[in-house]
């Protein structure tokens, strides 16, 4: 299987995501606006998606890869299938009685979850509202991601990467058609969310079905390779998903600030999170199937190349993302979002929240890169360890920057802290031998300084002022800004190209 092109499907498909993501955004921010009722959305909305990162697609899947790895190499197609069966029957019921309790238990969580909506009554009652509408999504969300998690180690990536196209849609279905007969409006997006979780789940079964890994209600709780599975997902909670425990208590935080907060922190995280999702997950999702086996079959040559490969793929993208975020947040923000109720305060105050972000979009996508080198090893200790000084190092950093930064403060607290935890992980790569760099990353790095410097150029001179793009509205906006970024990315790759870079210098092969 030739890596680079599945990344490049994977990639692919997560643009046509994120593009629909940002159509969705830009009509909930012109329908809804920043303030009560999008607050209370994102607030209902962040929490079932919280713990479907945290256990689903976080700790879950770094626990099951590995093990269905090793037995799709090394048991037969019947175990493997038995194990599949297993593992589903426990996790759906495990599921139910999470999703019960989340809708019985709404205002609880909402208490805990957003504190300050308390001193606002109808915020906090439209809050539990909605997160009684979006609680199923963990249900059907989860065994998506139990379902991915199978594909992948199929090599099915495209499967996976298509489905979060479908949430899109159904958000801008429910924006654009089920809103008005809503009332309040805001409950036609958690309506949205709730089908989405259906239709995602109803893609992949066929798929699953014709591989022959389409679960059957077989329940065994003394199956030893679910109990290995469970035994690996307690710690890998915190190893995977700290950086989603930290979003959900600067959620908290922000709930005592501004009106609105919540919102600009919100649309900074969904900027931040195209060059995450389009390089972080994509790499992430095929690196841990692919480390898992080359650990399975006694590589660790191999191992150490393909962590390699993805280090120097992800400092090639990530770093003139990073750049581009930090320097054109405005042009991108008022493009995407100043419309309707999005006003400029809008623009400027999610604009300080991306820079936060951006500061450690490198160390958040180098996370997703390195975790994986060690779950891939099932070992789950030491990225359990990292991830809670992390969390402490985090919190601190939350008490020291949010007096003067308020709702900024809480982003930078999230990138800094990622880049602690990235360079964490990677010195204990290397101190036990699991990843021995390959020569030449001095030059490699060298180049790269030269390429962003020429894009940082670029994008200055091009950019204009700030007030220009404030000003200005419709398409003249959004061709300024296309030009922009294909200039931008135009000028980086000719300058790496000049220096000797080449697309067969990343192709990288694995066997099936």
């Amino acid at each position: 299987m030739n890596l680079l092109k599945a990344l490049a499907t994977i990639s692919s498909l997560t643009l046509v995501s994120r593009v629909l993501a940002f159509a969705r955004d830009v009509l909930i921010a012109r329908i809804f606006g920043a303030g009560m009722a999008t607050d209370a959305f994102f607030v209902a909305f962040k929490l079932p998606n919280l713990l479907r990162r945290l256990f689903a697609e976080g700790a879950f899947s770094q626990a099951f890869v590995p093990i269905f790895g090793e037995f799709k190499s090394r048991r037969s197609q019947d175990d493997t299938k038995l194990l599949v069966d297993h593992v589903v029957t426990l996790m759906a019921i495990i599921l139910f009685i999470v999703t019960l309790i989340g809708v019985i238990a709404a205002p609880i969580l909402v208490y805990i979850s957003a504190p300050g909506f308390v001193q606002e009554p109808e915020k906090f009652t439209l809050t539990v509202q909605l997160l009684r509408i979006t609680a199923p999504y963990i249900f059907f969300i989860s065994l998506v991601a139990v379902a991915a998690g199978i594909l992948n180690s199929y090599n099915k990536f495209w499967v996976p990467a298509a489905a979060p196209i479908l949430l899109n849609i159904c958000f801008i279905c429910g924006a654009l058609w089920l809103a008005p007969y809503c009332d309040p409006p805001i409950m036609a997006l958690a309506w949205a969310v709730f089908v989405a979780g259906v239709v995602q789940l109803a893609f992949q079964v066929p798929f699953l079905k014709k591989i022959g890994m389409l679960p059957r209600w077989r329940l065994d709780l003394k199956d030893p390779g679910v109990w290995r599975i469970i035994k690996l997902m307690g710690p890998a909670v915190f190893g995977v998903s700290i950086a989603q425990i930290s979003l959900i208590i600067n959620t908290i935080f922000a709930s005592f600030l501004a009106v609105g907060s919540v919102s600009w922190l919100y649309y900074a995280d969904r900027l931040m999170e195209f060059p995450s999702g389009m390089l972080g997950v994509a790499l992430g999702t095929i690196l841990l199937p692919s480390l898992s086996k080359h650990y399975a079959d006694n590589s660790p040559d191999e191992y150490s190349r393909l962590l390699d490969w993805g280090l120097r793929l992800t400092f090639m993208f990530t770093l003139p993302a990073a750049l581009a975020l930090g320097m054109i947040a405005v042009p991108l923000l008022s493009t995407f979002f100043q419309h309707g109720e999005f006003a400029i305060r809008d623009v400027l105050m999610t604009r300080e929240a991306l820079l936060g972000y951006s500061i450690g979009l490198v160390g958040i996508i180098l996370v997703k890169i390195l975790a994986p080198g060690f779950y891939a090893r099932q070992d789950i200790k030491t990225p359990v360890k990292i991830a809670v000084l992390t969390l402490i190092v985090t919190q601190a950093m939350n008490a020291l920057f949010i007096g003067w930064l308020q709702h900024a403060g809480l982003a930078l607290s999230i990138g800094l802290a990622a880049c602690f935890n990235s360079a964490i992980l990677y010195h204990f790569l290397r101190k036990r031998g699991i990843y021995r760099p390959e020569p030449g990353w001095a030059a490699y790095f060298a180049k790269l300084f030269i390429a962003l410097f020429a894009l940082g150029v670029t994008l200055w001179f091009g950019m204009g002022s700030e007030q220009h793009w404030l000003n200005t509205h419709g398409w003249s906006r959004i061709i300024h800004l296309a030009w922009l970024v294909l200039l931008g990315v135009v000028v980086y790759f000719t300058v790496l190209w000049m220096l000797g870079f080449r697309l067969k210098d990343f192709s990288k092969r694995t066997k099936n």
